[in-house]
Parts: structure tokens; sequence; C-alpha cells
């Protein structure tokens, strides 16, 4: 699916100030995605704002060492979001997920531009630039990059790689193609360094992590005579291991490691109590089709919803639609 990026070109070629946001929790892709991004615009003489509704995550702060990926509330204001002249959202197409920085963005009266490689979509009312076959978003920023005769930098070069080895599993998901190798090895003679980014996004963690892991995993339960896995957190694990949020990123990967198992979804109580439940699967469950029940969206193998709570109910909701898609797919 080839992207027409003419439209994003005139953007550019008539606005100066560029805000850049993502969906909350950023994963590498997002922040990734969100960084290359500003590099290229950056090399073309433009200003540019990253703002987020959350924080970033301890473990992708290398990928910003200066600092200029911004947390609306705590170090930006709406004013910084208001006065840009685009608006640009990347890996995500769901207001849900941009939470208080997508309220903002509704204020605004300016071009709104969505860049994402994501199958779940609301109207944002946006210039969209997606391709659902792609591997990550930070694919389709290179694609960008390169549209606009620009050489990522080693920064971007950083965080590109970076969002493109996640969101394939460091290229072992089937979306992984002739085309990410190539690219990646690009971005690796543009500066990336993959030693560097794996040890920074997995060989960091903390004890707290690590006992929060073993938490998570003790109660995985199997459904479907073993074709379904899926775990928990509450809050007040958080609070008995001094573990963080983004501490759960990935483990309900680890649901998935099971003989058997084709569907997977790991439950985390939020401090709202609220619960943010994240669905995979590896066979012809669409799990975005079961996210978007829940408001939610994503990949077909991967996806995620917010249930209101509590936590017991969020997951008895997510555990019946599992297996009613387990189910059809089997009768199918």
């Amino acid at each position: 699916m080839k992207i027409d990026w003419t439209a994003f070109q005139q953007l550019i070629a008539t606005h100066q100030v560029f805000v850049i946001t993502s969906h909350v929790r950023p994963d590498a892709d997002a922040l990734g995605s969100e960084i290359g991004l500003a590099q290229v615009l950056q090399a073309l003489g433009k200003t540019t704002r990253i703002i987020n509704t959350s924080p970033t995550p301890p473990n992708l702060k290398f990928l910003d060492p200066t600092g200029e990926v911004k947390q609306l509330g705590a170090s930006a204001t709406n004013a910084d979001i208001l006065s840009a002249d685009v608006q640009v959202i990347v890996d995500t197409s769901a207001w849900q997920q941009l939470s208080d920085v997508g309220k903002v963005y509704r204020e605004g009266k300016v071009p709104r531009v969505v860049i994402d490689h994501h199958v779940s979509a609301d109207d944002l009312q946006a210039i969209e630039f997606k391709d659902t076959t792609r591997e990550a978003t930070g694919a389709l920023i290179y694609e960008l990059a390169g549209v606009l005769g620009v050489t990522p930098n080693p920064a971007a070069a950083q965080a590109l790689f970076a969002a493109m080895a996640t969101d394939t599993g460091w290229f072992r998901f089937s979306a992984t193609s002739s085309e990410t190798y190539r690219v990646a090895g690009e971005l690796i003679r543009c500066g990336a360094n993959p030693a560097t980014i794996y040890r920074e996004l997995y060989e960091q963690g903390t004890l707290a992590r690590v006992q929060l892991a073993g938490r998570i995993l003790s109660r995985v339960k199997l459904e479907e005579g073993g074709k379904l896995a899926y775990t928990s957190v509450s809050q007040e694990d958080f609070l008995e291991t001094g573990a963080l949020p983004s501490d759960t990123e990935d483990l309900v990967n680890e649901c998935l490691k099971i003989a058997g198992t084709q569907a997977a979804f790991i439950a985390i109580e939020q401090a709202n109590r609220q619960v943010k439940v994240s669905f995979r699967s590896r066979n012809d469950v669409n799990v975005a089709a079961i996210a978007e029940r829940f408001n939610g969206g994503g990949h077909r193998q991967a996806a995620g919803a917010t249930l209101p709570g509590p936590l017991t109910q969020a997951i008895a909701q997510a555990l019946t639609v599992m297996k009613e898609q387990l189910s059809a797919v089997q009768t199918v």
C-alpha cells in the first residue's frame, strides 16, 4: 500500500511549527516515531514540539537524552499545543488513546495529520497517512524522510530502529519482510546501534520489575483446553513491589510461550481503577475487533482497550469475549 505524501509535503512547505503526539503509555514505536519525525522536520528548518499525555517510561528515556519529549501539565502547556501551525498524531488513530492531549487537539483550528499503521481508527478529522500492512509507524517515518530527501541523523536512526525492532518483536513477527531488514540496515548505517538499544530496553530492569513479573506469571491461567492464556496485575501489586506500570511491557507475550496457546490477554489495573487490557493472538483470532468492542483498537494480532473496573469484572468481560472469538474461529 503505497502512501502518497504530497499533502504532507505541502503542509511542510507552508507551515513552520509542528506539534507531535502519540498514545498514552507510549511504547518504543510511539516515542521513536515522534523523535524520528521531529528530527526529520528539524532538518528542514521546522520548529517541533513533542507533547504527550503520559511521561516517558524510564526504559525509553535513552532515546531522548536531551529531554525533547514533554508531558502536558508537567513540562508543557495547552498553549504550546494550540500555538502550533500543524498537529501531528503518530502510532494511533483513536481519540481515547490521546487522552488529555487529544482534548486540547480538538480545540485547535489548524491542519491535523495522522501517521499510523494500526487497523482500528476513529474519525480524527485529519489528513491520514496510513499503511496497515507495515510493521511499524517508525518504518513510515523512515519512508517519509526519504520522500523529503532527509537522511536520518544518528538520533533519528536510533529512535526509528528501536521503533521497528520492538514492533516486530526483534524481527520475528509475521509483518517482518525483506524491506524491514533493508530499512534496519540503512538505519544502522545512519548511526543506530542495535546492541545499545537492546541493552537499554531489556537489560536495565529493576528488582521491582522482576518481582512484579514473578507475580504476574505465577497467576497465569489457561482456558479453552489450553488455547487461551491470561493473567492480571493489580494496583496492590505495583505498591507492594515498587514496580511501575511500564514494567508490564511485553509480559503478555510470555503467555504465548506456553505450547498450544493461540491467544492471550493481560488485565492491568490503573491508578484510577480502570483496567487496561492487552490482547494478543497468533492465529485467526482478530484481537483488534475484540478491542474495538471496548472502544479500543490496534492490530489483528496485537491490540488493547481500557475497561471499567473493578479488575475482576474487567477480567470476566475480556474472558467472555475472547472465548467467543476462539469458539467462532474453531467452528469456521
